[in-house]
């Protein structure tokens, strides 16, 4: 079996997948937020540029050899906006002219395929499996195929961690989950020796996150069945390892506070 090592790229929401292949994976781009936040009465002037250049940035960096967009593509929902519909296509466009790109569908691609232009590949919202590499959104089950493999990668849930100061103040930063796999989940089929689910920030950063440690009452799909969050193991873009969310969560009781303020700095 090829043996597949997975790495975030420093200070950004990005994965790198390498084996036999090289495969740079970015979730929950929510292109056209912009008009939803006007809809409410923010007025933000569209990010899809600036995100279009993040993204040849790490391509030109990373060299992969596939780009995978993991769900989350466009933003509204159930209805395309006029801002998706004009930009969605020229921004996968550019990406399909530098880097084979691949997009599996989230829970707010809906109408994806009306936008997607011939060089861009369309998988099915169950999932991918790329050399035992599965991947899929996470609003949805993955097919059963996928449960089989050594390491999942997942996006929807945005996670983040809340970080609170000595004062009180505080601060959701989005963070990187590596989370074993739950027994129940997986069944008769347990006979890996460490399976895990890898879960990816938001890579848009008006999408903000889902602090994993307030237990806000969320839907994140099938996600908390399939992965132990709370042994999981969280990192800050930066790199900077948190432990547990188990003992992060700990420490927010009250436990030792002080020693993870200081380290989440």
């Amino acid at each position: 079996m090829t043996s597949i090592e997975t790495t975030p790229l420093a200070g950004l929401p990005l994965l790198l997948v390498e084996g036999k292949t090289r495969v740079l994976v970015a979730a929950d781009l929510h292109l056209g937020i912009e008009h939803d936040l006007w809809l409410g009465g923010a007025s933000i002037p569209t990010q899809t540029g600036r995100i279009l250049d993040r993204l040849l940035d790490a391509i030109d960096e990373a060299r992969p050899d596939r780009l995978l967009l993991l769900g989350d593509i466009k933003h509204n929902v159930p209805r395309t906006s006029w801002q998706e519909r004009r930009e969605v296509p020229s921004f996968l466009d550019a990406l399909a002219k530098r880097v084979s790109v691949d997009v599996v569908p989230g829970n707010h691609d809906g109408g994806i395929s009306d936008l997607i232009l011939p060089g861009t590949s369309l998988h099915p919202a169950s999932g991918i499996l790329l050399e035992g590499v599965a991947y899929f959104h996470g609003h949805t089950w993955p097919h059963p195929s996928l449960l089989r493999a050594e390491v999942l990668v997942a996006g929807h849930i945005h996670p983040a961690i809340r970080l609170t100061d000595a004062l009180g103040c505080s601060t959701n930063r989005r963070a990187w989950i590596r989370a074993p796999l739950s027994i129940e989940a997986l069944g008769d089929d347990f006979s890996r020796e460490r399976p895990e689910m890898i879960l990816v920030p938001a890579f848009n950063d008006l999408c903000g996150g889902l602090p994993l440690n307030s237990r806000q009452e969320e839907d994140r799909g099938p996600i908390p069945a399939l992965a132990n969050l709370d042994a999981g193991r969280i990192y800050l873009l930066d790199g900077t390892d948190l432990g547990d969310l188990r003992g992060i969560i700990a420490c927010g009781r009250g436990g030792s506070r002080k020693r993870l303020n200081s380290r989440g700095r």
